[in-house]
């Protein structure tokens, strides 16, 4: 595991001086910003004991790959990992278990973005298979806007034993499939539950759809045939957020 890690973009340092400022090493600031978000951090940083550098564009370019750092970089230590153990202790000390399970999403940007809207919805952890998924990187993190910070990313080695633990543990799994018979707005949701979306353009895999529930799906009234995988998990979240509401 690394000793240390590259974070970047305001809301992504906002979010760790603000919930976990013992990761913050060292900041990196691009010269002459000044505006009021970056000296908020630098002032912040500063007062944690962290050494603060000012740097030129290309040395910040440089540090994240071509990022779009919003001009502050800083070097972390790494987050906590959630493994299957973690999983079992959120479900067991959850009053309603709501659980947001992502099958093969590799993009990035759609994990990041998946994980600010369950964050936003309530969701009590997002689960991964470790393998053929996106991890959390930094550009995850700059997406999800300070969720990635907030809200469990569980890394399972299998995820069709996982779905079992699941259900053994009272937690009923919606899988999402342009198959399924009932749209979205003709199941109920209720008690503990976990949603699950399959990868971008290929869905779910045969064996996670053979341990769901349930299948279902979203209308689709237009001339495409499936929405961005951030897209629909949003609009089936907050399907569920309202009918538990």
């Amino acid at each position: 595991m690394a000793q240390q890690e590259w974070l970047y973009g305001i809301h992504a340092l906002e979010s760790i001086i603000l919930r976990e400022p013992e990761r913050l090493i060292e900041l990196f600031v691009l010269k002459g910003r000044e505006d009021k978000s970056i000296h908020d951090i630098v002032s912040q940083a500063r007062s944690l004991g962290t050494s603060v550098q000012f740097c030129q564009r290309k040395t910040l370019d440089d540090k994240v790959d071509g990022g779009q750092h919003q001009g502050v970089v800083a070097k972390v230590k790494p987050a906590k990992q959630y493994n299957e153990n973690d999983l079992a202790s959120i479900v067991e000390s959850s009053k309603l278990p709501f659980l947001l399970i992502l099958d093969g999403v590799t993009d990035p940007h759609n994990l990041g973005a998946c994980l600010r809207t369950a964050d936003a919805a309530g969701v009590d952890a997002v689960v991964v298979p470790k393998d053929k998924s996106a991890a959390l990187t930094p550009v995850v993190r700059k997406v999800a806007c300070g969720a990635a910070d907030v809200i469990p990313l569980v890394q399972v080695t299998n995820l069709a034993r996982t779905l079992r633990d699941l259900q053994d543990a009272g937690v009923w799994i919606v899988g999402t499939a342009g198959e399924a018979e009932n749209n979205i707005y003709e199941c109920k949701f209720n008690g503990p539950m976990a949603l699950v979306m399959g990868a971008e353009g290929k869905g779910m895999r045969r064996l996670t759809r053979e341990h769901c529930d349930e299948l279902i799906k979203l209308p689709m009234a237009g001339s495409v045939s499936s929405l961005n995988v951030s897209v629909a998990t949003g609009v089936c979240l907050y399907e569920i957020v309202r009918q538990r509401g």
